[in-house]
């Protein structure tokens, strides 16, 4: 059955499905295969839960007619997730970055939400398969799209603009994060880059943060839109206070809206303006774009303030890279609060450079002068002997068990591998 065929199907049973054990009655479902399963092997499983039809890659699990078999069943997912962006053709505004891309796109869902009809990226489905299922949850009644896209390896970010087609981009920053797979920083660049690169080639438009010189490079030939604290800047604003949640104002006509949001850290500063940036230049009311942002409250262990019986926790642990640890430190480290204590994980995915990065922050926390430091895992074990690192989080979970804090504020942040929520509980 070729593309188009499928196609149709697909528009009579617009829902899919990766997941066996969730098979909503006529939905499609696509047998996808990893290092540790294969989809083919629960094709009849879905059909005798409900599915209208398998698309599956190999035929030794042919059912009969409701099984369809393909080449490459993800590629046809991909390839199908294409042809119906295409086929409704709304505007699609990408978003890609090292730190803030999930938390930008999520405030510039909630901006224009409040005039349009949209879909976005739910939690972190922004990679292969991820991409593609979201662009298939897009119907005739969407106006807008914001779709979210990672990358942990060169051409990643190719691929998926290729499978999107965007008609805006953003990029939120570019630092350093996941080198064992980019290899260095200028990896890193050239990969985020490639959204740029495809907006160039169809003249689309670029959201772009006005004092960040390495992505104004990289934005040279497309056209702009600016956001920052430059008072050129198209979204202009600056930061008014962080104790601990962000305040800050922007400007729009002579006219100062003062917003005070949920976020923790000025190093949200970034992410805030591109939200008012996008919603700006969609003719979002301004009232309504401050009101979407002072409403707006981080999830999932993404620098979420919350305060325990015994402590007050800033909860970073989704993720960490030295960009964004740097950052969270300082931030905590300016916190007019006492006494404080930072409890840090690993971080993942950075290659040969991983201790001298981790290095660096174990000097940062020492110029801190934090009032406790509690480090683990096998990077921080080997240079952050100072402060008596644990091996890994359950060596340090069992040590807060022994040893309770209690009167702290508390700052928590490590890769998401780390499974630093266990310490949170504990606090």
């Amino acid at each position: 059955m070729n593309l188009i065929d499928i196609y149709q199907l697909f528009l009579h049973h617009q829902q899919v499905t990766t997941d066996s054990r969730n098979c909503p009655k006529g939905a499609m479902f696509f047998a996808l295969k990893g290092e540790r399963f294969d989809g083919n092997k629960f094709a009849e499983k879905a059909l005798e839960a409900g599915c209208a039809y398998a698309i599956i890659d190999n035929p030794t699990y042919y059912k009969d007619e409701r099984t369809i078999v393909v080449d490459n069943v993800l590629t046809t997912l991909q390839q199908l997730a294409h042809h119906h962006r295409k086929a409704l053709g709304l505007p699609i505004i990408g978003i890609t970055g090292t730190n803030g891309k999930t938390t930008t796109k999520e405030l510039v869902a909630a901006v224009l939400s409040t005039k349009y009809n949209i879909l976005y990226t739910e939690g972190n489905l922004n990679n292969q398969i991820g991409v593609p299922l979201t662009l298939l949850r897009l119907n005739p009644d969407h106006e807008l799209a914001v779709i979210e896209m990672g990358a942990s390896h060169p051409g990643d970010i190719k691929e998926l603009v290729d499978l999107v087609h965007p008609n805006y981009g953003l990029i939120t920053n570019v630092g350093c994060a996941h080198l064992a797979g980019f290899g260095s920083y200028e990896g890193v660049l050239h990969t985020k880059g490639e959204l740029y690169d495809f907006l160039r080639r169809t003249k689309g438009k670029v959201f772009v943060q006005s004092e960040n010189q390495a992505l104004l490079s990289l934005a040279k030939g497309i056209e702009q839109v600016a956001y920052g604290s430059s008072e050129t800047a198209f979204a202009s604003g600056h930061v008014v206070s962080c104790d601990p949640f962000l305040t800050f104002n922007w400007k729009q006509q002579g006219k100062i809206h003062t917003v005070e949001t949920h976020l923790i850290g000025s190093y949200n500063l970034d992410n805030v303006l591109a939200a008012v940036a996008i919603g700006r230049y969609l003719k979002v009311p301004a009232e309504r774009i401050s009101r979407a942002i002072a409403a707006y409250e981080p999830t999932n262990n993404r620098s979420q303030l919350k305060k325990t019986a015994n402590n007050t926790l800033i909860i970073d642990a989704y993720n960490a890279n030295p960009s964004s640890m740097k950052v969270a430190i300082e931030n905590f480290k300016l916190l007019p609060v006492s006494p404080k204590a930072v409890i840090l994980g690993d971080m993942r995915e950075l290659g040969e450079t991983s201790d001298a990065l981790h290095a660096e922050v174990v000097e940062q926390v020492k110029a801190a002068g934090f009032d406790k430091v509690l480090l683990c895992g096998k990077h921080f074990s080997n240079v952050g002997q100072a402060f008596a690192p644990y091996a890994d989080t359950e060596a340090l979970v069992a040590a807060l068990k022994a040893q309770p804090l209690k009167g702290y504020h508390i700052l928590i942040k490590g890769s998401h591998s780390m499974g630093l929520e266990k310490v949170a509980e504990l606090l």
